[in-house]
């Protein structure tokens, strides 16, 4: 597995190139990668979500495609749609006319500003690796993914995501402010006369498939994996916290999660730490509090706190 580091370093340290700081969020979303998932980004504006998975894509010699979510799109604007085509002899035929979600890494910006029709558009393509349209299905070309942005704040014209589709995303990444050594490199990088860095791609479909498999491959302790097991099952007992807790996905999301952060870390075995750093992305957005707890101002990650400490 020690081969494989250099890799991941090019690919961190190239990041690094365009967007600084937020070394957690591109970690989380390389270790989507290596989950073969989905990926949902949560912060506030101006915090580079966007542009941290551009750069990401930019690094892998893969399609790429980027969907404005806006209330008025509709689901054949990302699946695509038939359209009437002329022959040379006169005749006239439909023809498949693909839609952006026909890409290795669709970034999908703000997707809860989407209404749910159109988002359910996206349900098919992330679970199943597939796309109806009328009787037609079209199988999408491997790897593919999902990254999806979305703002926690400027609740007026969204459409927050159902469970169903949420619970699709491997992991809801939140990211946080720069610090201020950060945010004054980003000042200098970006309002002085810096050229503009060109990237070339560290990573393609051959080279990431083979790092998928072998990321599965990472041993994990039995022990480790009945902690795993324990703590799902917690979410659905602890009802003085927890309304709804995660289901067994949760539970093979996180071993899978585990497991690629340990990999991209140069470690041949899952830790104890890989367990607690990826607990929070993966049950964020997979429990629902009891209104008890929320009236007392506990969020998701205080809930998953509480549960790891015991």
């Amino acid at each position: 597995m020690k081969n494989y580091e250099k890799i991941f370093q090019d690919l961190f340290t190239n990041v690094e190139k365009v967007v600084i700081g937020q070394a957690e969020m591109i970690e989380q979303v390389v270790v989507g990668l290596l989950c073969n998932s989905n990926v949902l980004i949560e912060g506030y504006p101006g915090l580079a979500k966007t542009l941290a998975v551009r750069t990401v894509a930019d690094l892998m010699d893969m399609s790429f495609s980027r969907i404005q979510n806006t209330p008025d799109l509709m689901p054949s604007d990302i699946t695509g749609t038939y359209i009437i085509e002329e022959q040379k002899d006169g005749s006239r035929q439909f023809k498949f006319q693909k839609g952006p979600i026909f890409a290795n890494i669709v970034l999908a910006d703000e997707i809860n500003r989407a209404t749910p029709k159109t988002q359910s558009a996206l349900l098919e393509a992330m679970q199943e690796k597939q796309v109806t349209v009328g009787t037609s299905t079209f199988k999408l070309d491997q790897p593919f993914f999902v990254l999806a942005t979305q703002n926690p704040i400027e609740q007026e014209g969204t459409y927050p995501l159902p469970e169903a589709q949420a619970d699709r995303f491997l992991l809801k990444v939140k990211v946080g402010y720069p610090t201020y050594e950060e945010e004054l490199q980003i000042v200098d990088q970006y309002t002085g006369e810096a050229p503009e860095t060109k990237l070339s791609p560290v990573l393609d479909k051959k080279t990431l498939l083979a790092l998928q498999n072998l990321s599965r491959r990472v041993p994990i302790a039995t022990d480790l994996k009945q902690k795993i097991v324990k703590l799902i099952a917690t979410t659905r007992r602890r009802t003085d916290l927890i309304e709804y807790g995660a289901s067994p996905r949760a539970s093979i999301g996180l071993i899978l999660a585990a497991k690629a952060r340990a990999f991209i870390r140069g470690r041949n075995h899952v830790s104890s730490e890989d367990i607690v750093r990826m607990s929070y992305p993966v049950l964020r957005h997979r429990i629902i509090l009891h209104f008890e707890a929320e009236r007392k101002g506990i969020s998701p990650d205080d809930a998953i706190t509480e549960l790891l400490s015991k």
